[in-house]
Protein backbone atom coordinates (compact mmCIF):
# COMPACT_ATOMS: atom_id res chain seq x y z
CA UNK A 1 0.00 0.00 0.00
CA UNK A 2 2.70 2.49 1.07
CA UNK A 3 4.33 1.44 -2.17
CA UNK A 4 1.50 2.57 -4.25
CA UNK A 5 0.71 6.05 -2.42
CA UNK A 6 4.46 6.78 -3.28
CA UNK A 7 4.25 5.88 -6.84
CA UNK A 8 0.82 7.68 -6.93
CA UNK A 9 2.57 10.71 -5.01
CA UNK A 10 5.79 10.51 -7.47
CA UNK A 11 2.96 10.83 -10.41
CA UNK A 12 1.69 14.03 -9.42
CA UNK A 13 4.97 15.50 -8.03
CA UNK A 14 6.32 15.11 -11.92
CA UNK A 15 2.91 16.60 -13.29
CA UNK A 16 2.91 19.20 -10.80
CA UNK A 17 6.90 19.88 -11.94
CA UNK A 18 5.86 19.81 -15.65
CA UNK A 19 3.32 22.73 -15.13
CA UNK A 20 5.82 24.22 -13.21
CA UNK A 21 8.13 23.73 -16.29
CA UNK A 22 6.06 25.32 -18.26
CA UNK A 23 6.54 28.41 -19.38
CA UNK A 24 4.43 31.20 -18.41
CA UNK A 25 2.91 33.42 -21.05
CA UNK A 26 3.72 37.05 -20.38
CA UNK A 27 0.09 39.73 -20.98
CA UNK A 28 2.04 40.75 -24.21
CA UNK A 29 2.12 36.92 -25.49
CA UNK A 30 -0.86 36.26 -24.45
CA UNK A 31 -2.52 39.89 -26.38
CA UNK A 32 -0.06 39.08 -29.60
CA UNK A 33 -1.56 35.50 -29.85
CA UNK A 34 -5.06 36.70 -29.37
CA UNK A 35 -4.35 39.59 -32.33
CA UNK A 36 -2.64 36.46 -34.58
CA UNK A 37 -5.99 34.27 -34.05
CA UNK A 38 -8.03 36.76 -34.70
CA UNK A 39 -6.07 37.80 -37.80
CA UNK A 40 -6.49 34.37 -39.20
CA UNK A 41 -10.33 33.88 -38.66
CA UNK A 42 -10.30 37.19 -40.53
CA UNK A 43 -8.25 36.36 -43.31
CA UNK A 44 -10.31 32.93 -43.37
CA UNK A 45 -13.88 34.73 -43.94
CA UNK A 46 -12.06 37.34 -46.68
CA UNK A 47 -11.32 34.43 -48.56
CA UNK A 48 -14.62 32.73 -48.49
CA UNK A 49 -16.47 35.79 -48.96
CA UNK A 50 -13.96 36.48 -52.09
CA UNK A 51 -14.28 32.56 -53.67
CA UNK A 52 -17.13 32.11 -53.32
CA UNK A 53 -18.47 35.28 -54.53
CA UNK A 54 -16.17 34.60 -57.75
CA UNK A 55 -17.00 31.24 -57.61
CA UNK A 56 -20.88 31.93 -57.76
CA UNK A 57 -20.51 34.33 -60.36
CA UNK A 58 -18.56 31.89 -62.55
CA UNK A 59 -21.11 29.05 -61.93
CA UNK A 60 -23.95 30.87 -62.64
CA UNK A 61 -22.24 31.63 -66.42
CA UNK A 62 -21.50 27.96 -66.83
CA UNK A 63 -25.20 27.13 -65.71
CA UNK A 64 -26.69 28.92 -68.04
CA UNK A 65 -23.90 27.83 -70.92
CA UNK A 66 -23.98 23.80 -70.10
CA UNK A 67 -26.06 23.41 -67.25
CA UNK A 68 -25.60 22.06 -63.36
CA UNK A 69 -23.46 19.81 -64.00
CA UNK A 70 -20.44 22.36 -65.34
CA UNK A 71 -21.71 25.08 -63.13
CA UNK A 72 -20.93 22.78 -59.47
CA UNK A 73 -17.66 21.90 -60.30
CA UNK A 74 -16.55 25.13 -61.35
CA UNK A 75 -17.72 26.47 -57.88
CA UNK A 76 -16.36 24.03 -55.81
CA UNK A 77 -12.93 24.33 -57.90
CA UNK A 78 -12.76 27.92 -56.93
CA UNK A 79 -13.10 27.79 -53.22
CA UNK A 80 -10.37 24.79 -53.04
CA UNK A 81 -8.40 26.42 -55.30
CA UNK A 82 -8.25 28.91 -53.57
CA UNK A 83 -8.14 27.71 -50.40
CA UNK A 84 -6.00 25.24 -51.19
CA UNK A 85 -2.97 28.20 -51.91
CA UNK A 86 -3.88 29.96 -48.92
CA UNK A 87 -3.33 26.56 -46.65
CA UNK A 88 -1.11 24.33 -48.37
CA UNK A 89 -0.20 21.94 -46.27
CA UNK A 90 -4.09 21.42 -45.33
CA UNK A 91 -4.54 21.35 -48.97
CA UNK A 92 -1.91 18.49 -49.65
CA UNK A 93 -3.54 16.69 -46.69
CA UNK A 94 -6.84 16.90 -48.15
CA UNK A 95 -5.04 15.61 -51.75
CA UNK A 96 -3.98 12.35 -50.13
CA UNK A 97 -7.37 12.09 -48.48
CA UNK A 98 -8.93 12.74 -51.92
CA UNK A 99 -7.37 10.38 -54.14
CA UNK A 100 -8.62 7.10 -53.03
CA UNK A 101 -11.99 8.73 -53.36
CA UNK A 102 -11.97 10.55 -56.38
CA UNK A 103 -14.06 8.04 -58.77
CA UNK A 104 -16.71 7.86 -55.96
CA UNK A 105 -16.69 11.65 -55.79
CA UNK A 106 -16.47 11.64 -59.55
CA UNK A 107 -19.36 9.87 -60.62
CA UNK A 108 -21.53 11.04 -57.17
CA UNK A 109 -21.39 14.55 -59.01
CA UNK A 110 -21.54 14.22 -62.42
CA UNK A 111 -19.46 12.21 -64.85
CA UNK A 112 -17.72 14.82 -66.07
CA UNK A 113 -13.81 14.38 -67.92
CA UNK A 114 -13.29 17.72 -65.80
CA UNK A 115 -13.89 16.12 -62.71
CA UNK A 116 -11.10 13.71 -62.94
CA UNK A 117 -8.59 16.36 -62.48
CA UNK A 118 -10.55 17.51 -59.55
CA UNK A 119 -7.95 16.32 -57.26
CA UNK A 120 -5.72 18.39 -58.83
CA UNK A 121 -7.40 21.84 -57.28
CA UNK A 122 -6.05 20.34 -54.03
CA UNK A 123 -2.28 19.45 -55.13
CA UNK A 124 -1.37 22.08 -58.37
CA UNK A 125 -2.04 25.41 -56.38
CA UNK A 126 -1.11 23.70 -52.82
CA UNK A 127 2.73 22.79 -55.07
CA UNK A 128 2.66 26.69 -56.50
CA UNK A 129 2.87 28.43 -52.77
CA UNK A 130 5.33 25.65 -51.54
CA UNK A 131 7.39 27.21 -54.65
CA UNK A 132 6.91 30.34 -54.04
CA UNK A 133 8.27 29.80 -50.34
CA UNK A 134 11.11 27.95 -51.30
CA UNK A 135 12.12 30.66 -53.53
CA UNK A 136 11.71 33.39 -50.52
CA UNK A 137 13.35 31.27 -48.45
CA UNK A 138 15.91 30.59 -50.11
CA UNK A 139 14.98 26.38 -49.66
CA UNK A 140 15.60 23.81 -52.60
CA UNK A 141 12.56 22.76 -54.43
CA UNK A 142 14.18 20.10 -56.36
CA UNK A 143 14.76 17.51 -53.68
CA UNK A 144 17.07 15.28 -53.83
CA UNK A 145 19.52 17.62 -55.31
CA UNK A 146 20.63 14.21 -57.40
CA UNK A 147 17.94 13.95 -60.06
CA UNK A 148 18.45 17.57 -61.02
CA UNK A 149 20.42 16.68 -64.41
CA UNK A 150 18.08 13.85 -65.48
CA UNK A 151 15.35 15.31 -64.32
CA UNK A 152 15.88 18.53 -66.81
CA UNK A 153 16.76 16.21 -69.31
CA UNK A 154 13.70 14.86 -69.43
CA UNK A 155 11.44 17.73 -68.96
CA UNK A 156 13.76 19.73 -72.02
CA UNK A 157 13.20 16.41 -74.13
CA UNK A 158 9.50 16.38 -73.12
CA UNK A 159 9.49 20.32 -73.96
CA UNK A 160 10.64 19.76 -77.71
CA UNK A 161 8.13 17.20 -77.94
CA UNK A 162 5.45 19.89 -77.03
CA UNK A 163 6.66 22.73 -79.10
CA UNK A 164 7.39 20.59 -82.40
CA UNK A 165 5.65 17.29 -82.50
CA UNK A 166 2.39 18.55 -80.98
CA UNK A 167 2.69 22.37 -81.85
CA UNK A 168 3.51 21.05 -85.35
CA UNK A 169 0.38 19.03 -85.62
CA UNK A 170 -1.67 21.69 -84.07
CA UNK A 171 -0.58 24.20 -87.01
CA UNK A 172 -0.34 22.03 -89.81
CA UNK A 173 -2.97 19.21 -88.88
CA UNK A 174 -2.85 15.87 -91.30
CA UNK A 175 -4.52 16.38 -94.08
CA UNK A 176 -7.80 14.30 -94.51
CA UNK A 177 -8.95 11.92 -97.42
CA UNK A 178 -11.62 12.75 -99.73
CA UNK A 179 -15.15 12.71 -98.29
CA UNK A 180 -14.02 11.87 -94.85
CA UNK A 181 -15.11 14.20 -91.93
CA UNK A 182 -12.10 15.89 -89.96
CA UNK A 183 -11.27 14.54 -86.64
CA UNK A 184 -11.78 17.39 -83.74
CA UNK A 185 -8.72 17.52 -81.57
CA UNK A 186 -6.65 20.27 -79.41
CA UNK A 187 -3.11 18.62 -80.24
CA UNK A 188 -1.40 21.42 -77.66
CA UNK A 189 -4.11 20.96 -75.12
CA UNK A 190 -3.52 17.16 -75.65
CA UNK A 191 0.46 17.80 -74.91
CA UNK A 192 0.15 19.65 -71.87
CA UNK A 193 -2.27 17.03 -70.14
CA UNK A 194 0.08 14.35 -71.31
CA UNK A 195 2.89 16.98 -69.84
CA UNK A 196 0.81 16.94 -66.33
CA UNK A 197 0.53 12.91 -66.54
CA UNK A 198 3.93 12.00 -66.99
CA UNK A 199 6.08 14.75 -65.26
CA UNK A 200 3.13 16.67 -63.24
CA UNK A 201 3.53 15.14 -59.79
CA UNK A 202 7.40 15.20 -59.34
CA UNK A 203 6.99 17.78 -57.09
CA UNK A 204 5.47 15.52 -55.24
CA UNK A 205 8.48 14.53 -53.71
CA UNK A 206 9.35 18.21 -52.64
CA UNK A 207 5.75 18.59 -51.17
CA UNK A 208 6.16 15.60 -48.99
CA UNK A 209 9.85 16.61 -47.63
CA UNK A 210 8.41 19.86 -46.24
CA UNK A 211 5.11 18.76 -45.25
CA UNK A 212 6.49 16.26 -42.86
CA UNK A 213 8.54 18.60 -40.18
CA UNK A 214 8.96 16.54 -37.16
CA UNK A 215 8.16 12.87 -35.99
CA UNK A 216 4.78 13.48 -35.07
CA UNK A 217 3.60 14.80 -38.64
CA UNK A 218 5.35 11.67 -40.56
CA UNK A 219 3.32 8.98 -37.67
CA UNK A 220 0.29 11.49 -38.45
CA UNK A 221 0.96 11.22 -42.61
CA UNK A 222 1.88 7.36 -42.15
CA UNK A 223 -1.11 6.51 -40.13
CA UNK A 224 -4.05 8.50 -41.75
CA UNK A 225 -2.60 6.40 -45.38
CA UNK A 226 -3.55 3.12 -42.98
CA UNK A 227 -7.36 4.59 -42.19
CA UNK A 228 -7.70 5.33 -45.74
CA UNK A 229 -6.49 1.96 -46.55
CA UNK A 230 -9.13 0.46 -43.80
CA UNK A 231 -11.70 2.86 -45.01
CA UNK A 232 -11.52 1.52 -49.10
CA UNK A 233 -11.17 -1.90 -48.43
CA UNK A 234 -14.47 -2.08 -46.08
CA UNK A 235 -15.88 -0.30 -48.94
CA UNK A 236 -14.61 -2.88 -51.63
CA UNK A 237 -15.85 -5.60 -49.54
CA UNK A 238 -19.50 -3.93 -48.69
CA UNK A 239 -19.60 -3.11 -52.73
CA UNK A 240 -18.75 -7.17 -53.01
CA UNK A 241 -21.46 -7.86 -50.91
CA UNK A 242 -24.04 -6.04 -52.41
CA UNK A 243 -23.56 -7.49 -55.32
CA UNK A 244 -23.55 -11.05 -53.75
CA UNK A 245 -26.62 -10.68 -52.21
CA UNK A 246 -28.61 -8.63 -54.86
CA UNK A 247 -29.06 -5.33 -54.11
CA UNK A 248 -26.66 -4.02 -56.75
CA UNK A 249 -27.31 -6.34 -60.10
CA UNK A 250 -24.28 -5.96 -61.98
CA UNK A 251 -23.70 -7.39 -65.40
CA UNK A 252 -25.91 -10.10 -64.33
CA UNK A 253 -28.84 -9.59 -66.59
CA UNK A 254 -27.03 -8.54 -69.27
CA UNK A 255 -26.31 -10.52 -72.69
CA UNK A 256 -24.01 -11.39 -74.96
CA UNK A 257 -20.38 -9.60 -75.14
CA UNK A 258 -22.08 -7.38 -72.44
CA UNK A 259 -21.47 -10.05 -69.61
CA UNK A 260 -17.98 -9.33 -70.26
CA UNK A 261 -17.82 -5.94 -70.38
CA UNK A 262 -17.16 -2.92 -67.33
CA UNK A 263 -19.99 -0.81 -67.51
CA UNK A 264 -21.12 2.65 -65.26
CA UNK A 265 -24.45 1.17 -66.01
CA UNK A 266 -23.75 -1.23 -63.48
CA UNK A 267 -22.65 0.57 -60.84
CA UNK A 268 -22.63 0.06 -57.25
CA UNK A 269 -22.85 2.93 -54.84
CA UNK A 270 -19.21 3.25 -54.78
CA UNK A 271 -15.90 4.06 -57.79
CA UNK A 272 -17.03 3.37 -61.46
CA UNK A 273 -17.39 0.95 -63.78
CA UNK A 274 -17.68 -2.95 -63.35
CA UNK A 275 -18.56 -5.90 -64.05
CA UNK A 276 -20.31 -8.65 -62.24
CA UNK A 277 -21.60 -12.07 -64.14
CA UNK A 278 -21.05 -14.34 -61.64
CA UNK A 279 -22.88 -17.08 -63.90
CA UNK A 280 -19.61 -16.75 -66.36
CA UNK A 281 -17.32 -16.46 -63.65
CA UNK A 282 -16.06 -13.22 -64.95
CA UNK A 283 -16.00 -10.50 -61.78
CA UNK A 284 -14.44 -7.06 -61.74
CA UNK A 285 -14.57 -4.99 -58.98
CA UNK A 286 -13.88 -0.48 -59.06
CA UNK A 287 -13.54 -0.28 -55.28
CA UNK A 288 -14.06 3.29 -54.67
CA UNK A 289 -11.97 3.93 -58.01
CA UNK A 290 -13.07 5.01 -61.42
CA UNK A 291 -12.12 1.19 -63.09
CA UNK A 292 -11.25 -2.04 -61.85
CA UNK A 293 -7.33 -2.38 -62.64
CA UNK A 294 -7.06 1.71 -60.65
CA UNK A 295 -8.46 -0.71 -57.60
CA UNK A 296 -6.18 -3.35 -58.23
CA UNK A 297 -2.97 -1.32 -58.33
CA UNK A 298 -4.55 0.54 -55.04
CA UNK A 299 -4.33 -2.66 -53.10
CA UNK A 300 -0.98 -3.67 -54.56
CA UNK A 301 0.94 -0.26 -53.27
CA UNK A 302 -1.70 -0.19 -49.89
CA UNK A 303 0.23 -3.43 -49.27
CA UNK A 304 3.73 -1.50 -49.32
CA UNK A 305 1.94 1.15 -46.78
CA UNK A 306 0.58 -1.64 -44.90
CA UNK A 307 4.00 -3.21 -44.06
CA UNK A 308 6.12 -0.57 -43.68
CA UNK A 309 3.84 0.89 -40.31
CA UNK A 310 2.92 -2.72 -39.38
CA UNK A 311 7.00 -3.21 -38.66
CA UNK A 312 8.09 0.45 -37.73
CA UNK A 313 5.11 2.03 -36.00
CA UNK A 314 6.09 2.26 -32.36
CA UNK A 315 2.53 1.61 -30.82
CA UNK A 316 1.83 -1.87 -30.89
CA UNK A 317 -2.11 -0.56 -31.28
CA UNK A 318 -1.12 1.15 -35.16
CA UNK A 319 0.87 -2.22 -35.48
CA UNK A 320 -2.37 -4.11 -34.78
CA UNK A 321 -4.35 -1.84 -37.46
CA UNK A 322 -1.85 -2.36 -40.20
CA UNK A 323 -2.13 -6.33 -39.86
CA UNK A 324 -5.76 -5.73 -39.83
CA UNK A 325 -5.36 -3.53 -43.17
CA UNK A 326 -2.73 -5.72 -44.63
CA UNK A 327 -5.71 -8.45 -44.37
CA UNK A 328 -8.29 -6.93 -46.11
CA UNK A 329 -5.65 -6.21 -48.95
CA UNK A 330 -5.52 -9.83 -49.51
CA UNK A 331 -9.19 -10.35 -49.19
CA UNK A 332 -9.50 -7.38 -51.82
CA UNK A 333 -7.46 -8.71 -53.55
CA UNK A 334 -9.13 -11.96 -53.85
CA UNK A 335 -12.84 -10.75 -54.28
CA UNK A 336 -12.47 -7.67 -56.62
CA UNK A 337 -11.38 -10.48 -59.47
CA UNK A 338 -8.51 -8.16 -60.58
CA UNK A 339 -5.60 -10.87 -61.63
CA UNK A 340 -2.76 -8.67 -61.43
CA UNK A 341 -3.97 -7.80 -57.55
CA UNK A 342 -4.72 -11.43 -57.16
CA UNK A 343 -0.74 -11.99 -58.01
CA UNK A 344 1.01 -8.82 -57.09
CA UNK A 345 -0.25 -8.43 -53.38
CA UNK A 346 1.47 -12.10 -51.89
CA UNK A 347 4.23 -11.33 -54.22
CA UNK A 348 4.73 -8.29 -52.74
CA UNK A 349 4.27 -9.03 -49.26
CA UNK A 350 7.14 -12.17 -49.81
CA UNK A 351 9.41 -9.37 -51.51
CA UNK A 352 9.01 -6.98 -48.97
CA UNK A 353 9.72 -9.29 -46.18
CA UNK A 354 13.14 -10.47 -47.89
CA UNK A 355 14.34 -7.43 -48.93
CA UNK A 356 13.67 -5.35 -45.76
CA UNK A 357 14.85 -8.12 -43.83
CA UNK A 358 12.09 -8.32 -41.77
CA UNK A 359 11.60 -11.79 -41.94
CA UNK A 360 14.47 -11.97 -39.55
CA UNK A 361 12.86 -9.85 -37.34
CA UNK A 362 10.62 -12.84 -35.40
CA UNK A 363 9.25 -10.81 -32.03
CA UNK A 364 7.05 -8.88 -34.96
CA UNK A 365 6.93 -11.05 -38.28
CA UNK A 366 5.34 -14.04 -36.46
CA UNK A 367 2.81 -12.32 -34.83
CA UNK A 368 1.97 -10.13 -37.95
CA UNK A 369 2.52 -13.67 -40.20
CA UNK A 370 0.33 -15.90 -38.00
CA UNK A 371 -2.67 -13.31 -37.67
CA UNK A 372 -2.50 -12.58 -40.96
CA UNK A 373 -2.54 -16.56 -42.07
CA UNK A 374 -4.97 -17.02 -39.62
CA UNK A 375 -7.21 -14.23 -41.15
CA UNK A 376 -6.49 -15.62 -44.96
CA UNK A 377 -7.03 -19.10 -43.78
CA UNK A 378 -10.67 -18.51 -42.67
CA UNK A 379 -11.28 -16.36 -45.85
CA UNK A 380 -10.18 -19.27 -47.93
CA UNK A 381 -12.11 -21.99 -46.27
CA UNK A 382 -15.44 -19.85 -46.44
CA UNK A 383 -15.07 -18.98 -49.61
CA UNK A 384 -13.18 -21.94 -51.45
CA UNK A 385 -14.93 -21.39 -54.63
CA UNK A 386 -14.23 -17.78 -55.14
CA UNK A 387 -10.75 -18.07 -54.57
CA UNK A 388 -10.66 -21.19 -57.12
CA UNK A 389 -12.21 -18.91 -59.63
CA UNK A 390 -9.67 -16.16 -59.54
CA UNK A 391 -6.83 -18.66 -59.82
CA UNK A 392 -7.93 -20.42 -62.15
CA UNK A 393 -8.85 -17.21 -64.41
CA UNK A 394 -5.61 -16.10 -63.56
CA UNK A 395 -3.62 -19.19 -65.05
CA UNK A 396 -5.59 -19.51 -68.37
CA UNK A 397 -4.84 -15.58 -68.88
CA UNK A 398 -1.08 -16.03 -67.86
CA UNK A 399 -0.98 -18.71 -70.25
CA UNK A 400 -2.84 -17.37 -72.76
CA UNK A 401 -0.81 -13.93 -72.91
CA UNK A 402 2.34 -14.35 -71.29
CA UNK A 403 3.26 -10.87 -69.49
CA UNK A 404 7.14 -10.99 -70.81
CA UNK A 405 6.03 -11.93 -74.86
CA UNK A 406 3.32 -9.11 -74.21
CA UNK A 407 5.80 -6.58 -73.23
CA UNK A 408 8.57 -7.72 -75.44
CA UNK A 409 5.40 -7.53 -78.54
CA UNK A 410 4.57 -3.48 -76.68
CA UNK A 411 8.43 -2.83 -77.52
CA UNK A 412 8.78 -3.79 -81.15
CA UNK A 413 5.56 -2.23 -82.22
CA UNK A 414 6.01 0.84 -80.90
CA UNK A 415 9.54 1.21 -81.71
CA UNK A 416 8.12 0.78 -85.66
CA UNK A 417 5.42 3.37 -85.16
CA UNK A 418 6.98 6.38 -83.28
CA UNK A 419 7.16 9.30 -85.72
CA UNK A 420 10.03 10.76 -84.69
CA UNK A 421 13.46 10.67 -82.60
CA UNK A 422 11.26 12.86 -80.07
CA UNK A 423 8.10 11.11 -80.43
CA UNK A 424 4.87 11.35 -81.83
CA UNK A 425 3.48 14.09 -79.29
CA UNK A 426 3.15 14.28 -75.70
CA UNK A 427 -0.28 12.67 -74.79
CA UNK A 428 -0.92 10.55 -77.82
CA UNK A 429 -0.64 7.44 -75.69
CA UNK A 430 -2.41 9.08 -72.48
CA UNK A 431 -5.72 7.19 -71.80
CA UNK A 432 -6.94 10.26 -70.01
CA UNK A 433 -6.47 12.82 -72.52
CA UNK A 434 -8.95 11.63 -75.18
CA UNK A 435 -10.78 13.82 -74.50
CA UNK A 436 -8.73 16.19 -76.44
CA UNK A 437 -7.43 14.31 -79.75
CA UNK A 438 -6.49 10.85 -80.63
CA UNK A 439 -5.37 8.61 -78.39
CA UNK A 440 -3.20 4.85 -79.20
CA UNK A 441 -4.10 2.58 -77.05
CA UNK A 442 -0.36 1.45 -75.01
CA UNK A 443 -0.89 -1.24 -72.25
CA UNK A 444 2.97 -1.16 -71.00
CA UNK A 445 5.06 1.95 -69.59
CA UNK A 446 7.94 1.99 -71.13
CA UNK A 447 6.70 1.63 -74.55
CA UNK A 448 3.83 4.29 -74.21
CA UNK A 449 6.60 6.51 -72.99
CA UNK A 450 8.67 5.32 -76.47
CA UNK A 451 5.61 6.50 -78.49
CA UNK A 452 4.68 9.54 -76.70
CA UNK A 453 8.10 11.56 -76.69
CA UNK A 454 10.86 8.97 -78.34
CA UNK A 455 13.84 7.64 -77.24
CA UNK A 456 15.94 10.41 -75.80
CA UNK A 457 12.46 10.82 -73.70
CA UNK A 458 12.33 7.18 -72.57
CA UNK A 459 15.91 7.47 -71.93
CA UNK A 460 16.13 10.56 -69.70
CA UNK A 461 12.48 9.05 -67.73
CA UNK A 462 14.99 5.73 -67.54
CA UNK A 463 17.82 7.86 -65.94
CA UNK A 464 15.61 9.98 -63.95
CA UNK A 465 14.45 7.17 -61.78
CA UNK A 466 17.61 5.40 -61.55
CA UNK A 467 19.50 8.40 -59.80
CA UNK A 468 15.99 8.08 -57.88
CA UNK A 469 15.92 4.65 -57.19
CA UNK A 470 19.37 4.47 -55.78
CA UNK A 471 19.60 7.84 -54.18
CA UNK A 472 16.90 6.48 -52.45
CA UNK A 473 18.83 2.98 -51.85
CA UNK A 474 21.63 5.39 -50.10
CA UNK A 475 19.36 7.39 -47.98
CA UNK A 476 17.64 4.13 -46.53
CA UNK A 477 20.73 2.48 -45.51
CA UNK A 478 21.72 5.96 -43.85
CA UNK A 479 19.40 5.71 -41.45
CA UNK A 480 20.26 4.77 -37.60
CA UNK A 481 16.65 4.44 -35.64
CA UNK A 482 15.52 1.07 -36.42
CA UNK A 483 11.84 2.20 -36.82
CA UNK A 484 12.71 5.10 -39.61
CA UNK A 485 15.56 2.08 -41.14
CA UNK A 486 12.60 -0.20 -40.96
CA UNK A 487 9.78 2.46 -42.99
CA UNK A 488 12.54 3.56 -45.48
CA UNK A 489 13.31 0.21 -46.83
CA UNK A 490 9.52 -0.42 -47.59
CA UNK A 491 9.18 2.79 -49.14
CA UNK A 492 12.48 2.21 -51.40
CA UNK A 493 11.41 -1.66 -52.09
CA UNK A 494 7.91 -0.08 -53.28
CA UNK A 495 10.76 2.86 -55.37
CA UNK A 496 12.27 0.09 -56.72
CA UNK A 497 9.14 -2.07 -57.45
CA UNK A 498 7.18 1.22 -59.62
CA UNK A 499 10.36 2.23 -60.96
CA UNK A 500 10.77 -0.96 -63.51
CA UNK A 501 7.65 -2.24 -63.54
CA UNK A 502 6.65 -2.22 -67.59
CA UNK A 503 3.90 -4.20 -67.27
CA UNK A 504 0.33 -1.60 -67.76
CA UNK A 505 0.98 1.97 -67.39
CA UNK A 506 0.53 2.56 -63.33
CA UNK A 507 2.87 5.46 -63.27
CA UNK A 508 0.36 7.09 -65.62
CA UNK A 509 -3.23 7.04 -63.37
CA UNK A 510 -3.90 7.00 -59.45
CA UNK A 511 -3.33 6.16 -56.95
CA UNK A 512 0.30 5.10 -58.48
CA UNK A 513 1.04 8.26 -59.78
CA UNK A 514 0.83 9.97 -57.27
CA UNK A 515 2.08 7.52 -54.35
CA UNK A 516 5.24 7.06 -56.22
CA UNK A 517 6.63 10.52 -55.89
CA UNK A 518 4.99 11.21 -52.67
CA UNK A 519 7.01 8.24 -50.98
CA UNK A 520 10.02 9.31 -52.37
CA UNK A 521 9.64 12.56 -50.65
CA UNK A 522 8.65 10.76 -47.13
CA UNK A 523 11.56 8.56 -48.04
CA UNK A 524 14.49 12.06 -48.47
CA UNK A 525 13.00 13.28 -45.31
CA UNK A 526 13.66 10.84 -42.97
CA UNK A 527 17.48 11.29 -41.93
CA UNK A 528 16.47 14.78 -40.93
CA UNK A 529 13.99 12.82 -38.79
CA UNK A 530 16.64 10.42 -37.72
CA UNK A 531 18.72 13.24 -36.84
CA UNK A 532 16.41 15.31 -34.68
CA UNK A 533 15.58 12.26 -32.86
CA UNK A 534 19.35 11.62 -31.85
CA UNK A 535 19.07 15.24 -30.37
CA UNK A 536 16.21 14.41 -28.47
CA UNK A 537 17.56 12.28 -27.17
CA UNK A 538 20.88 14.13 -25.90
CA UNK A 539 18.91 17.12 -24.32
CA UNK A 540 21.78 18.33 -22.70
CA UNK A 541 23.95 18.69 -26.06
CA UNK A 542 24.12 22.06 -25.99
CA UNK A 543 25.84 22.32 -29.81
CA UNK A 544 22.39 21.68 -31.37
CA UNK A 545 21.70 23.59 -34.87
CA UNK A 546 18.47 25.49 -34.94
CA UNK A 547 16.24 23.09 -36.82
CA UNK A 548 14.41 24.58 -39.91
CA UNK A 549 10.99 25.51 -39.63
CA UNK A 550 9.45 25.88 -43.02
CA UNK A 551 6.51 28.64 -42.96
CA UNK A 552 4.37 26.53 -45.27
Amino acid sequence: MAKVKSKAQKSKNSKKQLKKDAPTLSLQERLAQKRQATKARKEFMDLLTKSLSIGLFLGFLLFLAAGIKAALPAVLGVIVMSFSYKYPRQALIGFLVYVPFGGTITYYIGNSPVLQLAKDSFYIPAAIALWQVCRQQKLPFIIPKAIQIPLYFVLASSLLTLVFINGGQQLNPPPVGLFKTPVKEIPIGLGILGLKVFLGYVPLITCAYYLIRDKKDFLKITRLQIVLIIICCALGLLQYILLVVGVCEGTRNLDGAALFKATLDARCYFGGALVYSPSQGIIRLPGTFVAPWQWAWFLISSTFFAFATGFSDPSILWRLTSLGSLALIFVNAVISGQRIALALVPTCFVMLLLLTGQIANLKRFIPIGVGLAVILGIAVVTNPVVVQERLDSFLVRWNASPPQDFIIQQFEENWKNVDTPIGSGLGRATNSARALGETKLVETYYPKVLYEVGIFGVLGFFALVNVLTFTGFKTYRSLKNRNFRSYGASMWVFILFISYNTYYYPLDVDPVAVYYWFVAGILFKLPTLDKQEKEDADPENTNKKKRLQIKF
